[in-house]
């Protein structure tokens, strides 16, 4: 399986910013296209951003354009979710993932069955 660790979270202010990472666990990362997905109680997983293997293509959910950026840096097997200008609606588990590679460029897409981790929670209020 392969198993991701992510971390970054917090409580963090309306307006604020914050930095999660995703790093692979024994695995090299450079070889997959990683996306992040948020989980809030009560509502299905939804898909936030996503990177090709190369990191030359990106995907972005509507509600976070313009304030997230996603990157990878395969050296540290570790991609990462730079969120800026954060909304309460951000509020949630953050989880990374293996997604469908010819996928990235239209949807954030998991395999299934998709091995989640625990996630990291990113609060923000006020």
């Amino acid at each position: 399986q392969l198993q991701f660790v992510e971390s970054g979270g917090g409580l963090v202010q309306p307006g604020g910013s914050l930095r999660l990472s995703c790093a692979a666990s024994g695995f090299s990362l450079d070889q997959y296209a990683i996306g992040w997905f948020r989980q809030v109680p009560g509502s299905d997983r939804e898909g936030i951003s996503c990177i090709s293997a190369t990191g030359d293509s990106t995907n972005y959910a509507n509600s976070v354009k313009g304030r997230f950026t996603i990157s990878r840096d395969n050296a540290k097997n570790t991609v990462y979710l730079q969120m800026n200008s954060l909304k309460p609606e951000d509020t949630g588990a953050y989880l990374c993932v293996v997604v469908i590679p010819r996928m990235v460029q239209t949807i954030c897409a998991p395999f299934v069955p998709a091995s989640w981790g625990q996630g990291t929670q990113v609060t923000v209020s006020s």
